[in-house]
C-alpha cells in the first residue's frame, strides 16, 4: 500500500547526542535553525512524536508562525497539520501541551494499549495497530484514512532507529550542533540494530548560523516483497529515464536502473537509447554490465514499466533477459496494458521463476506520461 513521504528530523551534538541528562532541554539548534524547521512543520501534513518524546521533551509541536499558518490556511489545509503520536503502552500523560494545543491528534497504540489511552479522556482519535506496532500499518493507516502525504518525525531515537532500520524513512533531516554531550547516559539519536547496508546519499549540506543542515536520502533497496523508501527514489529515476526515450507510436517508452543491494547504482537505460532504435530500457541497462557480476544476484532492476514477456523485434523478452542476468527483485510502477501485446504478464513470468515482484502504483502516472499519445 502507498506510504507518506517519512522526512526524519533531528539535531545532535558533535558527539551523537540528542540531549544530556539535565531536568532542562539542551536547546541544539540556533534561533535561524528552529525558524526552518518551523517552516518544514508547515509544509507537512502530520508530524510524529514518540511517547517518549512527550515524557521528555513536553512539546507544543506547532506552527509558530501566524504567516505559515495562515497560508496554509489559504490553501485550505488545516492550521496546524495532524499530530500523531505512538505508545505501545498507551501510557500518556493527559497533562502534556501536546494534547492542549494545534489540532487534531491521533494516538497509534496496540490492542492493550488502546483501551488504557482512550480512558485517559485525551481529546485523541485512538487507533489500535493489532498485538504489536507496526509501522507499516501506521503508515498505511495515516496515507489511506488521514490523507496525510508527507509526514514529518520530529522524534525520539526509538523512532527515527526503527523506520531506518525497517527501511521506511525518505529523507533524513540532520542537524549538527557544534557542542559536546560526553554523558554515556543521555539519549543518542541511533541505537544499535540491523540498519540497510551502504552509503546514504547526500543531496545537500548548509550552514544556519552556527549549525550544519545535512539532508540525506537511503539508497538500499529492500529485500523480498516489502518495499523500502530507496524502492520509490530509484523508480522515479526509471520513471524520469522513460521521458528521455526518442517518440515512437509503435513501442512503450520505458526507463530501467539496476541497483545492487547496498545502493549503489550499476547502470541504467531507456527504450531506444543510442542508435538502437529496438532496444527495451531492461535490456539497454542490462547490456552495460558484465554478466559475471557478482552483484547482480543481489540487485534489484527497477523499470517504469513491468519487464515484457513477450516480444515481437528481438526473440528473448526483457523478463527472460532479467532471469538470465541472474536478478532476483524487480520494482515496477505498471503493469504492461494490451497495448502491443495481449495478456502480456512479464511479472508473471518473473514471479514463477522465485523472483520477487514488487508494484509502486503510486508512480503510475509518472510512467504513464511519456505513452499517453499510445492507443488504449
Amino acid at each position: 500500500m502507498p506510504y507518506p513521504y517519512v522526512l526524519l528530523s533531528a539535531a545532535v551534538s558533535l558527539d551523537g547526542f540528542l540531549d544530556d541528562t539535565t531536568s532542562e532541554r539542551l536547546l541544539l539548534s540556533s534561533p535561524a535553525d528552529f525558524d526552518r524547521v518551523d517552516a518544514v512543520r508547515a509544509s507537512v501534513d502530520a508530524i510524529l512524536i514518540g511517547a517518549g518524546t512527550i515524557r521528555a521533551d513536553n512539546p507544543r509541536l506547532l506552527v509558530n508562525s501566524p504567516d505559515r499558518r495562515a497560508a496554509r490556511l489559504a490553501e485550505g489545509r488545516p492550521e496546524y497539520p495532524l499530530k500523531v503520536t505512538v505508545s505501545g503502552s498507551g501510557e500518556l500523560d493527559p497533562e502534556a501541551r501536546f494534547w492542549h494545543s494545534g489540532g487534531e491528534k491521533v494516538v497509534y497504540t496496540t490492542e492493550k494499549g488502546a483501551a488504557r489511552a482512550r480512558a485517559l479522556g485525551i481529546a485523541a482519535d485512538v487507533v489500535p495497530l493489532g498485538a504489536e506496532l507496526d509501522w507499516r500499518r501506521l503508515l498505511t493507516h495515516l496515507h489511506d484514512e488521514r490523507g496525510v502525504r508527507r509526514l514529518m518525525v520530529e522524534g525520539g531515537g526509538t523512532v527515527h532507529s526503527q523506520l531506518l532500520q525497517q527501511g521506511l524513512a525518505d529523507e533524513l533531516q540532520l542537524v549538527l550542533a557544534p557542542l559536546f554531550v560526553g554523558d554515556p547516559d543521555a539519549p543518542r539519536l541511533f541505537g544499535p540494530g540491523a540498519y540497510q547496508g551502504g552509503r546514504l546519499r547526500l543531496t545537500e549540506t548548509r550552514r544556519i548560523e552556527d549549525v550544519v543542515l545535512m539532508r540525506y536520502e537511503p539508497t538500499a533497496p529492500g529485500t523480498g516483497d516489502l518495499p523500502a523508501a530507496a524502492d520509490r527514489h530509484w523508480l522515479a529515476l526509471a520513471c524520469e529515464l522513460a521521458t528521455q526515450c526518442p517518440p515512437s507510436d509503435t513501442a512503450f517508452s520505458v526507463g530501467a536502473v539496476v541497483v545492487a543491494a547496498d545502493g549503489t547504482e550499476l547502470a541504467r537505460g531507456h527504450s531506444r537509447e543510442g542508435d538502437d532504435l529496438q532496444a527495451h530500457a531492461e535490456e539497454a541497462a542490462l547490456a552495460k554490465l558484465d554478466p559475471a557480476d557478482p552483484r547482480l544476484a543481489g540487485a534489484t532492476v527497477y523499470s517504469s514499466l513491468e519487464p515484457c514477456a513477450v516480444r515481437a523485434s528481438r526473440p528473448t523478452p526483457c523478463a527472460r533477459l532479467v532471469l538470465d542476468a541472474g536478478v532476483r527483485r524487480v520494482v515496477t510502477a505498471w503493469r504492461e496494458p494490451d497495448t502491443f501485446v495481449k495478456n502480456a504478464d512479464g511479472s508473471g513470468l518473473l514471479a514463477a521463476h522465485g523472483v520477487d515482484v514488487v508494484v509502486l502504483p503510486e508512480y503510475a502516472e509518472r510512467a504513464q506520461k511519456p505513452n499517453r499519445h499510445l492507443p488504449g
